[in-house]
C-alpha cells in the first residue's frame, strides 16, 4: 500500500466534487487523498447551491450517502415565475416527470466528510497546495504546506476539485470561455420560514429577485445589483423593503439575516478538462451563473464519470474511457451553460438594456407561461437530464438532448 508520501489519485479540494469523487473511488477500492485549505468547520458552512436534480439525488442515494437528504432534503415538483404583477406556476411533474430536491451544498458536503472518514478516507484540511507537477507523467506531484511544513504527494492520478480560483488548473494548456455580467447577486440566509413553498422567480422592472430555502424555518434570498455594488450599501431594511417589492409576496416576513454576500454572474467553461494525469472536475473546470441553479450538479455529474473511468484503468489498464473525459462531460456542461445564460438573460434587467428588449422579454415569459411546449423546455432543462457515461471509443457522451 502507498506511504503517507503517495496515494493512487490525490484530489485537491474539498467540495461537492473532490469529497464525491472520493468517496466514490473507495467504493471501487481506489485510495485517495483529499487536500483542503480551509477548515473543516468552515467547508461544512460554507453555503452555496441549494437545488439538486433527480440525477444528483439518485447518485447521492445509490452511492449511499442519501439518507439524511432524503429525510430532511425538500422535494419540489415546480417553480414560481412572477413578472408583471402576475405570479405563473410550473409544473415540472406534470411536464417532465420529475421533480427536484432543495438541500444545501453545505449539508451534501457534511454527509460525505461523516461517510468519508466513517471509512477511514484522508481528508487533509488546512492544508495549502502550491501546486501541481509532472502532471504528463505517470507520476504527477501535489506539492503542499502542512502543519508548517512542505512536502508533496506522489499519485498516479490527480483531480482539480478546488475551484474557480484553486491551483489545479494553473498547468492546464486549455482554452477558456467565458462571459461577464453587467450585474451581480445580492445573496443573504435569514432565519425566517419561507414565504412559498417553492422557489419564486421575479424578474421586476427594479431587477431580478429570487426566493428560496434551505429548510421549513430558514430562507434564501437573493437580488440583482450593479455590478461593482457593496454590502455596506445594503443595510437590513433596504434589503427587506427591496425584496418585499420585488417579489410581491405578502407573508414574506424578515427575520435575523445570518449570513450575507455579493457574488459576481459570470459563465466560463476550460476546454479541454485534462491533461495528461491531470482532471478537472467542478468549478475548477466551469461555472455558471446561479440562476439555472447548474452548479453543485455539474460538479457531481463530473465526477460520476471520472470515478467510472479511473475504476476501468485500475481494472483494465485501459486509458479509453479516461482520454475522453472531457468529452463525456463538455456536452452536459455546455447545455447547462446555454440553460445558465438563457434563464438569466430572460430574469434580468440589463443596465444597457432598452425598453424593445424588455417587452421582448416580457413576450418570452408569456409564451413559457401560457405554452406547455415552451414551459417544458424549460422545466427538463431545469430538472436535468441523464447524468453521462464515459464516452466509449470516441463516441459521444450520452443523456443530454439524446
Amino acid at each position: 500500500m502507498p506511504g503517507p508520501d503517495e496515494t493512487q489519485v490525490g484530489i485537491v479540494g474539498a467540495g461537492p466534487a473532490g469529497l464525491m469523487l472520493s468517496h466514490l473511488l473507495h467504493r471501487q477500492g481506489i485510495e485517495s487523498v483529499v487536500l483542503e485549505t480551509r477548515s473543516r468547520d468552515y467547508v461544512e458552512r460554507r453555503v452555496r447551491a441549494g437545488v439538486l436534480e433527480q440525477g444528483s439525488t439518485d447518485l447521492l442515494t445509490s452511492s449511499g450517502v442519501g439518507e439524511r437528504m432524503a429525510r430532511e432534503g425538500l422535494s419540489h415538483d415546480g417553480i414560481n415565475i412572477r413578472f408583471a404583477g402576475e405570479q405563473h406556476r410550473i409544473d415540472f411533474r406534470r411536464l417532465t416527470g420529475r421533480g427536484i430536491t432543495v438541500y444545501g451544498q453545505q449539508e451534501v458536503v457534511k454527509d460525505l466528510i461523516m461517510q468519508r472518514l466513517a471509512d477511514g478516507g484522508e481528508i487533509w484540511f488546512e492544508t495549502e497546495v502550491s501546486a501541481v507537477e509532472a502532471i504528463d507523467s505517470d507520476h504527477p506531484r501535489i506539492t503542499y504546506r502542512r502543519d508548517g511544513e512542505d512536502a508533496g504527494l506522489t499519485c498516479e492520478f490527480v483531480a482539480g476539485c478546488d475551484g474557480s480560483h484553486g491551483i489545479a488548473r494553473a498547468g492546464l494548456e486549455a482554452k477558456s470561455y467565458e462571459r461577464n455580467y453587467p450585474f451581480s447577486w445580492l445573496g443573504i440566509l435569514a432565519k425566517t420560514p419561507p414565504a412559498s413553498d417553492e422557489l419564486i422567480y421575479a424578474a421586476h422592472e427594479r431587477g431580478f429577485a429570487l426566493h428560496s430555502m434551505r429548510s421549513p424555518e430558514i430562507s434564501r434570498l437573493y437580488l440583482q445589483v450593479e455590478a461593482d455594488e457593496t454590502l455596506a450599501a445594503w443595510p437590513e431594511d433596504r434589503i427587506w423593503d427591496e425584496l418585499r417589492l420585488r417579489l410581491a409576496e405578502p407573508s414574506l416576513q424578515p427575520g435575523e439575516i445570518m449570513e450575507a454576500g455579493i457574488t459576481p454572474m459570470r459563465s466560463l467553461v476550460i476546454e479541454p478538462m485534462q491533461r495528461g494525469h491531470l482532471f478537472l472536475a467542478g468549478d475548477a473546470a466551469h461555472i455558471v451563473p446561479a440562476t439555472g441553479a447548474k452548479g453543485m450538479n455539474l460538479a457531481l455529474a463530473d465526477v460520476k464519470v471520472l470515478a467510472e473511468a479511473l475504476a476501468a484503468w485500475y481494472r483494465s489498464k485501459s486509458h479509453d474511457l479516461l482520454d475522453h473525459y472531457s468529452e463525456a462531460c463538455l456536452r452536459r456542461v455546455w447545455r447547462a451553460e446555454h440553460f445558465s445564460a438563457w434563464m438569466t438573460a430572460l430574469l434580468h434587467r440589463d443596465p444597457a438594456g432598452d425598453p424593445f428588449e424588455h417587452k421582448l422579454q416580457l413576450s418570452y415569459l408569456r409564451y413559457i407561461t401560457t405554452s406547455d411546449a415552451a414551459a417544458t423546455t424549460l422545466a427538463e432543462n431545469y430538472v436535468g437530464f441523464q447524468f453521462p457515461s464515459p464516452a466509449r471509443g470516441g463516441g459521444r457522451g450520452g443523456g443530454v438532448g439524446e
